[in-house]
Parts: structure tokens; C-alpha cells; sequence
């Protein structure tokens, strides 16, 4: 009967994947013939079978036979399914050649090889970032504050196009006050552009119109004995104080990163709360998935952070990118 009804569940029954099989024994005949059965059942059946043999003081020389044959025992029930439950959450083995997203790898060299180690220029990380198919804003850096009055008003500050500006040159620019948000007129323009050339280190700043959505971050370190490792999470200042973020060794697809979203605390965030915008969560994994390429691309690189990209339904732009590399 036994092997009747594994055979009925291998053959008839597509919605059932494995069998458990829990077959004891009060000691007073053996279970030597049901435990070959078993053996020759998963040799040669598709789906699995988990046996469960609880009686291991009653039928020890038995079960110690079955398990010769290179076979494995769950005493308990509850054992096998935390052992399922494990197994379940692992992420699927990766494929030999992992699928990445095509990107400029002559323009990525190209780049790469003229920069010396260190943190890059902004228009040579903009470069790696275009040339990996990286969503970025669009700017422009002046260090002449009529340069800065002319960029304005061809965007159309003063009519409902807000900018940003920033320094360049210090690294962590909101530390030193140097990133001025929804500014709405030429007078203002020329205030900030004063205010933030006075701020040490810095020799230019970096204008843009201002973007909306939810702050998320995408980062990358070498590790010297594993390679690239990925980072990414919500972003802004999020990523400080919540340090909700999820890792994975490059390289990594789009869907590996997709489905690694969904394991953040902060998910529903993404998802849209109260009224907020979504992240347009196939966007954001494609992202994922460029840096991945381009590091993997551009080894020299050690260090990169793009933080923060916005995100709603339409867009995931970087709007601010730090990249170091080292020869």
C-alpha cells in the first residue's frame, strides 16, 4: 500500500510536490522491508520524499541500515519542518553565467583608465554612470555665479521649476549646510551661490532642477577575498538611522534583486503610505543590476554610493553619487 500511494502522488497529483512519509514501530516485527521500499522510491521518484522514522530505539538497526544507503532520518516531525522552513526562505542557487544588463564596457575602460585612484570628478562618475545605463539627473556645475543666473533661468526658476544646488568639493555635503533644496527665485539663486562658495573645500556648485520621490540608495564595496558586494535599501537619511538595507555578492539580476526588496522592514514605504507615491520596484531592481554590471565591469572600483536616487512610479534618478576607485 505504501508504495502504491507514493506512486499515486508521483503520477496523478501536479499541486502535490513532495511526500512525507512517517512510518513507526512498537518493536515487535521489523520495518527492514518498508525502509528498502523507501530507499527505492527516492531513487527513482521526481519528487521528494522526507521520511520520518520516530521509533529509534525500537527499530535502531534498521534505521541505521536506511541510513547507510546514504539516506537521512527526521526523528520528529517538527524537526523536518524547520528544516523546510529554512530551506524555503534560501534564495535559489545562482545560475553559472549570471544574465546582466548590457552596458558601454569600451566607454566604462575607457573612463576608468585616464582616472587616477581616488574619489572620482563628478563628470567622470557621471560618465560610468551613463555608460552603465544608470538613471541620473541632468546638471551643470558653475563656479561663476552669472553662469549660475544664466542655468536658472533657462530651466525656468522663478516659474514653477524649483533647483537644487550643492557643493562640489567637500564629501558629505549636508554636513557642512552645503545642499539648498526648492529654490524658487533668481534672488535666491544668487544668495545660496555666495553663502555655498564660502563653505571650505569648495570650488564649484552643482545646480539642477529639483526632483520628487522616495529616498533609496544603491551602494557597492570590494571586498579583496569576495569581490563586489551590493548594497541597497531606503535612502536619505534612512539609511543612518533605520539601516534597513539588504546585501548581495555582485553579480546580481534584476529579479535576485526584486525579490530581495520585498525582505526590507521598510517595503510598505516603497509600496506607497499615506497618500505617497510607490517606487517603481522593476526600475529600482534594473538599477540594482547596472551597478552590479558596472563594477563588475570596472573592478578599480572599491567604493560607490548613490545616495539618494528618488523613486516614483516613473523614475529611479540618482541625484547625488560619490565613486572611488583604486589602481
Amino acid at each position: 500500500q505504501l508504495g502504491y500511494i507514493i506512486d499515486t502522488v508521483e503520477n496523478e497529483y501536479d499541486e502535490i510536490d513532495f511526500s512525507v512519509v512517517i512510518f513507526g514501530s512498537p518493536g515487535l516485527f521489523s520495518n527492514k522491508e518498508v525502509y528498502d521500499l523507501l530507499d527505492e522510491k527516492m531513487k527513482t521518484c521526481k519528487k521528494p520524499i522526507f521520511p520520518v522514522l520516530p521509533s529509534i530505539i525500537n527499530v535502531k538497526q534498521e534505521i541505521e541500515d536506511f541510513i547507510a544507503k546514504g539516506r537521512i532520518n527526521f526523528p520528529e516531525e517538527c524537526v523536518l519542518g524547520n528544516a523546510i522552513v529554512k530551506v524555503y526562505n534560501t534564495p535559489k542557487p545562482q545560475p553559472e553565467v549570471v544574465e546582466q544588463p548590457a552596458v558601454d564596457v569600451a566607454r566604462i575602460r575607457k573612463t576608468i583608465d585616464k582616472c587616477e585612484s581616488g574619489y572620482l570628478e563628478i563628470a567622470d562618475y557621471n560618465e560610468l554612470l551613463d555608460a552603465a545605463g544608470i538613471s541620473r539627473k541632468r546638471s551643470v556645475e558653475v563656479d561663476k555665479k552669472e553662469d549660475a543666473l544664466q542655468f536658472a533661468k533657462e530651466v525656468g526658476c522663478g516659474k514653477d521649476v524649483p533647483l537644487v544646488m550643492k557643493v562640489v568639493g567637500p564629501l558629505h555635503k549636508s554636513d557642512v549646510g552645503g545642499v539648498t533644496l526648492n529654490v524658487k527665485d533668481l534672488d535666491t539663486v544668487s544668495k545660496e551661490f555666495d553663502r555655498l562658495m564660502a563653505i571650505q573645500d569648495t570650488y564649484a556648485v552643482e545646480m539642477y532642477p529639483m526632483l520628487d520621490g522616495t529616498d533609496v540608495y544603491i551602494g557597492a564595496i570590494r571586498d579583496e577575498k569576495f569581490g563586489h558586494q551590493i548594497f541597497f535599501g531606503l535612502g536619505g537619511i534612512f539609511i543612518e538611522v533605520l539601516k534597513d538595507v539588504q546585501s548581495a555578492l555582485a553579480p546580481i539580476t534584476a529579479a535576485e534583486a526584486k525579490q530581495m526588496l520585498t525582505k526590507l522592514r521598510g517595503y510598505k514605504i516603497l509600496q506607497g503610505v499615506r497618500g505617497q507615491e510607490p517606487v517603481n520596484i522593476d526600475l529600482y531592481a534594473d538599477q540594482i543590476a547596472r551597478v552590479s554590471a558596472l563594477v563588475q565591469a570596472a573592478p578599480e572600483i572599491v567604493e560607490m554610493d548613490l545616495n539618494p536616487l528618488l523613486g516614483n512610479p516613473r523614475y529611479v534618478t540618482a541625484v547625488d553619487a560619490r565613486i572611488r576607485i583604486e589602481k
